[in-house]
């Protein structure tokens, strides 16, 4: 190469490395991801939670954790390593002052009127031996729920008021005071029934409780595929005297042997043998469900029941069909109550009161 090719090489190389030097600035300030709080055994829940933003993932390392947790950032994920390796369990001493910890509850998912907090994930842990409830959420908007196991707490396992557009699915919940899964327009005053905005409890196992399910004075919930056995009774869609009444979708759910025997409340009778129980309720679906081998003697004791709230308000336009509903005492299906409207076809079953229709 000549001395002249050489110095027109070099020059070319100057002026490329002039023009790329403008083009790309010194520093580029790039935007903050998700970050990944990974909290261990013995550690606070509750500082990586507040340090968290919205986005961010709260990773429980295995292990057993005696605090409660308080969520009030949406878009959060808090995260334990599978229900059989992280389990959270009641805080004592000073670990006990929080707001969460002194209401009785594991975990609690906290909005404000009028600013629910939005899109929390709760996945992979155990929540067990609360006195009030293992999670408890009020005031959110599409909370998940999964492969969480809420055992042995005073009240509910997990539960749920003011909110919409919930997600309960493929979790564990047993030997709990009241409902295994509990969903509420509101727990502290009477009020009609607000709509939950497509609120799902799904593919969950449910045993033990005093109720399986309890779906209290919402609209637009649907309770599918879920395994309800061994509970004092299965499913409850409960409404009272106010307008509009309680409305739900109960499908394909397995809903078998509902037989321990639970002592009464000054709200309800005792409760044995009750299989899927409509108190109060109008427009509800009751579709392709098994309901089997539920018996007691209870006046809600039955498969399929139509029992008038113990407030009045009776049960109207309610569709209970293509069920299989065999082996239950002291019926299959049951219209206990006097509201119009109630139609029971394309149902399997040996026993009905009035009989007549199976």
């Amino acid at each position: 190469m000549t001395k002249r090719q050489i110095s027109c090489l070099a020059c070319a190389t100057a002026v490329v490395a002039t023009a790329l030097a403008a083009a790309v600035p010194t520093a580029v300030a790039l935007p903050a991801g998700p970050k990944v709080h990974l909290v261990k055994a013995g550690a606070s829940i509750q500082k990586a939670v507040d340090a968290a933003q919205p986005g961010d993932t709260v990773l429980l390392a295995p292990g057993t954790y005696r605090q409660s947790v308080r969520i009030t950032t949406s878009n959060l994920t808090l995260r334990g390593s599978g229900a059989l390796a992280t389990v959270l369990v009641p805080a004592t001493g000073a670990a006990a002052d929080d707001a969460c910890a002194k209401a009785g509850n594991g975990i609690c998912v906290t909005g404000k009127e009028g600013a629910p907090v939005t899109g929390v994930t709760v996945r992979g842990l155990t929540l067990r031996g609360y006195t009030a409830s293992g999670l408890w959420a009020t005031r959110t908007d599409g909370l998940k729920v999964r492969q969480v196991v809420a055992e042995k707490n005073g009240k509910w396992g997990l539960g749920q008021e003011r909110s919409v557009r919930g997600s309960f699915t493929h979790n564990v919940a047993r030997d709990n005071g009241d409902a295994g899964l509990f969903v509420a327009n509101t727990v502290d005053r009477e009020h009609g029934s607000t709509d939950a905005e497509g609120t799902t409890i799904g593919r969950n196992r449910i045993t033990g409780n005093r109720i399986g399910v309890t779906v209290r004075r919402l609209r637009d919930v649907t309770v599918e595929r879920n395994v309800v056995t061994g509970n004092c009774a299965g499913v409850f869609v409960v409404g009272d005297e106010s307008r509009p009444r309680a409305a739900a979708k109960v499908l394909r759910n397995e809903v078998r042997a509902n037989n321990k025997h639970c002592p009464a409340t000054p709200r309800l009778p005792f409760l044995q043998g009750s299989g899927i129980v409509l108190t109060g309720a109008e427009e509800t679906l009751v579709e392709r469900n098994r309901v089997v081998d539920n018996v007691g003697a209870s006046p809600l004791s039955g498969g399929i029941v139509l029992f008038k709230s113990f407030v009045g308000a009776v049960n109207e336009q309610n569709q209970i069909r293509d069920n299989v509903v065999l082996g239950n005492s002291t019926a299959d299906l049951a219209d206990r109550d006097t509201g119009k409207g109630n139609a029971f076809t394309g149902n399997r079953c040996a026993v009905s009161e009035p009989a007549g229709m199976c």
